[in-house]
């Protein structure tokens, strides 16, 4: 056993190297992790974690796991729009519990046995509306775009993303963009919810 991993006073296993990292992610972002700094926060070597996962990819994969993992669903006898309404709102609750890993779920294919078992649960849920396959396809991929949308904007925040490099001073804005800036006081996170409601029952 190394000093690193003594001094860390917790065993290793999957379980927390796993939640170390998705922790690490949601702090730091995609672009903030490594095995190297993982371990230097488990308290081991980076080697160790290769033992219990023998690629980023498989990390990840468990990572995504859970990210999922309090994830519910209403029984299937429930309504069918009360279980799509459910499903929504669960995906925008995933992304604010872990917004720097939603950036890359976000993406993900989702093609592990864990992803299609979610994904299937889902579209059992838009079988029971009636509508034709190709009907059921379509709303799941147009209610994904706007989750996918509202859930970028919620949990990376539009007003942390890239600037120009010579932002219209605020009085120019007020006076020559007034469209804009008259409902830019319910853009703010004090609004989100209301907005994505709205965008749910559309």
């Amino acid at each position: 056993m190394s000093e690193r991993k003594r001094k860390s006073g917790l065993p290793l296993d999957a379980e927390r190297i796993a939640t170390e990292a998705l922790a690490l992610v949601d702090e730091k972002g995609l672009e903030g992790f490594s095995f190297r700094v993982l371990a230097a926060r488990l308290g081991c070597e980076a080697m160790s974690i290769y033992h219990y996962y023998p690629s980023k990819q498989h990390l990840f994969d468990a990572m995504v796991e859970l990210y999922y993992r309090d994830f519910r669903f209403l029984p299937e006898d429930a309504p069918w729009l009360d279980r799509l309404r459910t499903i929504c709102w669960e995906f925008r609750a995933a992304a604010l519990r872990h917004p720097g890993f939603f950036q890359f779920v976000n993406i993900y294919r989702m093609n592990s046995r864990a992803g299609l078992s979610l994904l299937d649960r889902t579209l059992r849920a838009f079988e029971a509306t009636g509508l034709d396959t190709g009907a059921r396809a379509r709303h799941f991929r147009v209610i994904g775009y706007y989750i996918s949308g509202a859930a970028l904007d919620e949990a990376l925040g539009y007003a942390r993303g890239p600037s120009a490099a010579e932002p219209v001073p605020p009085e120019e804005a007020f006076r020559d963009f007034p469209a804009i800036t008259g409902v830019g006081a319910y853009f703010g996170r004090e609004h989100h919810a209301k907005t994505f409601e709205q965008g749910v029952e559309v």
